[in-house]
């Protein structure tokens, strides 16, 4: 591993065979389970509309929930440099995935709400600022190929 390089690793195992495997596109469920070594096995499966278990994680879920906590997560490191102090952090995203027609599609855009309260008035400026860094910092983000738009508010207690 070269200096600044990461690597991550997870196990996804199917566990939809009904018993005839995928001899028909109705005949499989598209659950998975997910494992990282030391964490809580992670229930997943297809979104609703392509005959998954809503109640189970999909796809579109957690690329989403990656997009918020990197962006969370580099915002408080952020907000560190700046002097600023959050007391709260809250974040109701959202996305847009477009399919093509052909059986594929992408997303086109998602949407961060951080809704942040500060320690102090004096810091919402900064605070506002900062998410410009975090969005600058944010591995995930920088990784996607459509935008994600943030639409913050920053309050004081």
């Amino acid at each position: 591993m070269t200096l600044g390089e990461h690597r991550y690793a997870l196990t996804a195992t199917w566990q939809g065979n009904r018993g005839t495997g995928t001899s028909g596109y109705r005949d499989y469920s598209r659950d998975v389970t997910i494992e990282v070594e030391g964490k809580p096995v992670m229930l997943a499966s297809a979104d609703k509309p392509f005959r998954g278990d809503p109640e189970r994680w999909n796809p579109e879920d957690m690329l989403i929930a990656s997009l918020s906590e990197c962006h969370l997560l580099s915002y408080l490191h952020a907000c560190v440099g700046a002097g600023v102090v959050v007391v709260s952090y809250i974040d109701r995203a959202s996305g847009v995935m477009r399919e093509d027609g052909r059986g594929g599609g992408a997303f086109t855009e998602v949407l961060l709400r951080p809704e942040v309260v500060v320690a102090d008035a004096s810091m919402i400026e900064a605070a506002e600022s900062a998410h410009k860094d975090a969005h600058r910092m944010c591995f995930i983000a920088n990784s996607v190929n459509f935008p994600v738009r943030h639409e913050a508010s920053v309050t004081s207690r």
